[in-house]
């Protein structure tokens, strides 16, 4: 989501067509793969010929020799650091990007149409349709919890993992102390560990039901919640940010890496709180 709001701002901006090289996807062994099509995104898929006129032979060697050599085609751009790169929008088409580009700042000109382009197709039905009526109904906070492979993947933990119960315990706090009877929904992949330790047993919503294939509607139901506690996660990040409400809390936690190597000073947007 970050790569295609980064490169649709670009090309806004360029009055250009944006193609996606998903090929990434194939094989890929996480999450759900490829999910942009939930969306109504203005954007083609590009093909492999496309590709391989911007990049050369293909985009991982396209890498190796920019980070190895500092040469390659002019037409392959490599996103420099975790950082916003402030000469993003002196380039030109055509143009492969490759980064993560994890910065609202990219998109800020056409929040907007982003916000308009990641609107959820399909229609609420059943369990969700009665969620998302008692979201409207009350001062409803979202509390997302990554746990999962933040904690089981040696990998994965090494560079983000989980933030600790301390951070929620904050986040809770001070919502209740700048929320009025506030009502917490809680969406995890490890909800045993969210029902055994976040210490809420009244106004609290603990979602169950969309899992595997579905996992994507817990981004739309956190999304349509008044307020926001997020975990070190673009998934609850999206969430939060898809919310275009001028008066929401959003809690991030301020540690978004367990690596000190990463400068994420750009990740988070202003006015959000950082605990």
């Amino acid at each position: 989501m970050f790569q295609y709001a980064a490169g649709r701002a670009l090309a806004l901006a360029n009055g250009c067509q944006l193609k996606l090289d998903i090929s990434g996807f194939n094989n890929y062994g996480l999450h759900n793969g490829y999910e942009l099509e939930l969306f109504d995104i203005k954007a083609e898929i590009a093909s492999v010929a496309e590709v391989s006129q911007l990049v050369g032979l293909s985009p991982r060697i396209a890498k190796f020799v920019r980070e190895r050599c500092g040469l390659g085609k002019k037409s392959y751009c490599l996103e420099r650091n975790f950082c916003f790169d402030v000469g993003f929008f002196g380039n030109t088409p055509p143009l492969y990007l490759d980064g993560y580009w994890q910065s609202s700042k990219y998109f800020e000109s056409c929040a907007a149409e982003i916000r308009e382009e990641f609107t959820f197709s399909s229609d609420l039905l059943d369990k969700n349709l009665e969620l998302a009526r008692l979201i409207g109904q009350v001062n409803s906070v979202s509390i997302h919890i990554r746990r999962g492979d933040y904690v089981a993947s040696q990998a994965t933990s090494k560079v983000l993992g989980f933030v600790g119960l301390e951070y929620y315990k904050l986040a809770m706090r001070r919502i209740f102390n700048e929320v009025s009877a506030p009502w917490f929904f809680v969406f995890s992949d490890d909800l045993a560990w969210a029902k055994n330790n976040l210490g809420l047993s009244d106004r609290v919503t603990f979602v169950d039901h969309n899992r595997g294939a579905t996992s994507y509607k817990d981004m739309r139901m956190m999304g349509l919640c008044q307020h926001h506690i997020i975990a070190n996660s673009s998934f609850s990040w999206w969430a939060a940010w898809l919310n275009p409400s001028p008066v929401k809390i959003v809690i991030a936690p301020q540690r978004w890496f367990s690596s000190g190597d990463l400068d994420a000073r750009d990740l988070l947007p202003d006015g959000w709180i950082k605990l």
